[in-house]
């Protein structure tokens, strides 16, 4: 039963976040205070309303949802990653993306070469430059990886190391 009940809380914080008009705010906002203290410690749920709350640009209250999760895994990262993107927070971005304690998936590397290409600053050239080189050859398939990429040379100006990812 509190499988169902967890599928359920996690579909209506993605649809909160999908609306995210003043309405669904409250809806989602009232949810997650009534969420059940043993639904605390279900990473699922977790990072579904630390994704709805990013949406909501309610970066606060995302981050001290992350903060309580025990075991954090790869989704939680890259949701908290994402919702920072979406922020405008690119140096948290990679604040979080240095403390990550495993590798990239591949959504992860999507996330930090954007923002890297929003930053444009020394540390962003670095990181990104660096993810770049280290990238596993399997994710070099994935079209929207190396587009993220070569977006990102671009910006940087470094467009033949970028038509040579074409």
């Amino acid at each position: 039963m509190f499988y169902e009940i967890r599928f359920h809380i996690c579909t209506l914080f993605s649809a909160c976040a999908r609306v995210a008009n003043g309405h669904a705010k409250e809806i989602g906002r009232k949810l997650l205070d009534q969420m059940p203290k043993h639904s605390h410690n279900n990473n699922v749920l977790l990072t579904s309303a630390l994704n709805m709350l990013m949406k909501f640009g309610d970066v606060e209250n995302a981050e001290n949802i992350f903060q309580m999760m025990k075991k954090k895994d790869v989704i939680a990262y890259g949701a908290m990653m994402k919702g920072y993107v979406e922020n405008n927070m690119y140096e948290k971005t990679l604040d979080l993306f240095e403390q990550l304690p495993f590798p990239l998936h591949n959504v992860g590397y999507t996330i930090i070469f954007n923002a890297c290409a929003q930053l444009l600053n020394d540390r962003a050239k670095q990181i990104g430059r660096k993810l770049l080189q280290q990238m596993p050859k399997t994710f070099y398939n994935n079209n929207i990886i190396l587009t993220s990429a070569i977006d990102m040379l671009m910006k940087f100006g470094d467009v033949k190391n970028a038509e040579n990812l074409f």
